[in-house]
């Protein structure tokens, strides 16, 4: 067990490196829809398959990188994929530089970005209940969630302002050296994870590691609720997230600025709905945070295609609601997350982590690369907006799984002294 609490230096060092790598991620994600649209004039296709080569890879190595991580430091692996990240990214402003960058190298960058993601974000996920003891996992992935959010305040804003002056790709530099602090950052951490925290590296058992992970999600009656409710809800966000730029862009007009700063509203509702959801759990239980979260989220979807009913009496008008949805959207959706994150981990053994997550990360972001096709595939051939509502009409459904989670608690499905300790 580790003996770094979540107040400790070290903990601190960590907390500052993954805020880095968000605010570089957040301007990344940014950048590169921007290059996409405004400088290689991309369609709604074309932003579709940007959005699914960056998560096309949950889907094909998503679960054998949970077995891997579980076999290795986890510290170690998020180090070098940071770096690897760092290096990958810096390729697309070298490349605009010398007049050599299309939407081949756009796709490539973010399969690349997309690949050493899943081995960082399985070994982040599974990083915190080695860092930390285990009463301070809830404090440290509220806090986590909530800086990482802080520190993208500023950064979409920043980058709609920036690329006014300079072009996107140039922004993508940022994002780069971003990654580059989060390596440095990781070396000077500590941990207290050990070889027995490790999953035994026995030869030719890869496939019976991957259904081991497989078949506790599936076993496991909370988690696979949770399993079940994310994969849904990703889905249908991702088809809206996918089409939001193209809308505000394109369909409405506005700017990369005004992007960005829709963003960062976004960032704000995530830093409230972080901080909410510890005191939420004092009051409420997991069960009815969750579904609050998701309602709430779903609702506050609907302000992207709502925006453009009223775009044509009042531009300022759709830009407010714009902002106010991303807000909304963002405090439902870090609500639902940071509670059931930290139900996940205390619910799995520490030398299943990283396959739990990995299983998870398959089945719920696997669904992404599917959504972006089709939301790109859809918002040709039917429009936008009407992709939109599908999406928001979707998002309802993703509540249906949870409903009943704190029935399954409350009858001895969880170990219920761990459960009552998150509350």
């Amino acid at each position: 067990m580790s003996t770094y609490s979540v107040t400790s230096t070290n903990f601190g060092r960590f907390w500052f490196g993954q805020t880095l790598s968000q605010f570089g991620a957040r301007i990344g994600t940014l950048a590169m829809s921007v290059t996409a649209i405004e400088l290689l004039h991309a369609d709604s296709r074309e932003v579709g398959i940007l959005g699914a080569a960056s998560t096309v890879c949950y889907l094909l190595i998503g679960l054998p990188a949970g077995a891997w991580v579980d076999r290795m430091f986890k510290r170690r692996t998020m180090m070098w994929a940071a770096l690897v990240r760092a290096l990958a990214v810096l390729v697309l402003p070298l490349l605009w530089f010398t007049g050599g960058l299309g939407m081949g190298a756009l796709y490539a960058v973010a399969l690349v970005v997309g690949v050493v993601t899943v081995f960082f974000d399985v070994g982040y996920q599974s990083y915190v209940p080695v860092l930390v003891p285990e009463e301070d996992i809830a404090p440290a992935n509220a806090r986590l969630e909530a800086t990482s959010q802080v520190s993208t305040l500023a950064g979409p804003a920043l980058a709609g302002l920036l690329m006014r002056v300079v072009s996107a790709p140039v922004v993508l530099l940022m994002d780069s050296f971003a990654y580059f602090f989060s390596f440095l950052c990781l070396t000077a951490t500590k941990d207290g994870e050990q070889k027995s925290d490790l999953a035994p590296r026995t030869k030719g058992r890869l496939a019976a590691d991957i259904g081991e992970g497989l078949r506790f999600v599936r076993d496991q009656p909370v988690i696979r609720r949770l399993a079940v409710s994310m994969g849904v809800s990703n889905f249908f966000a991702t088809m809206v997230a996918t089409l939001v730029p193209v809308l505000v862009m394109t369909t409405i007009g506005f700017d990369a600025f005004m992007l960005g700063l829709i963003m960062t509203f976004g960032a704000i509702g995530g830093v409230l709905g972080a901080m909410l959801a510890p005191r939420a759990r004092q009051r409420f239980s997991l069960g009815t945070i969750m579904s609050a979260g998701l309602l709430t989220a779903a609702f506050f979807t609907a302000a992207s295609p709502l925006a453009v009913l009223v775009s044509d009496s009042s531009k300022a008008l759709a830009g407010a609601v714009l902002l106010v949805g991303e807000f909304g959207l963002t405090v439902g959706a870090l609500l639902y997350n940071v509670t059931q994150v930290s139900l996940r981990q205390k619910l799995c053994p520490k030398n299943l982590l990283g396959r739990m997550n990995a299983s998870i990360r398959f089945v719920v972001w696997g669904s992404m690369p599917v959504a972006a096709i089709a939301a790109g595939w859809l918002g040709t051939a039917i429009g936008v907006v009407p992709t939109l509502w599908i999406g928001v009409v979707g998002s309802v459904v993703t509540v249906l799984p949870i409903l009943t989670i704190d029935k399954v608690l409350a009858v001895g499905g969880e170990r219920p002294a761990v459960v009552e300790g998150i509350r």
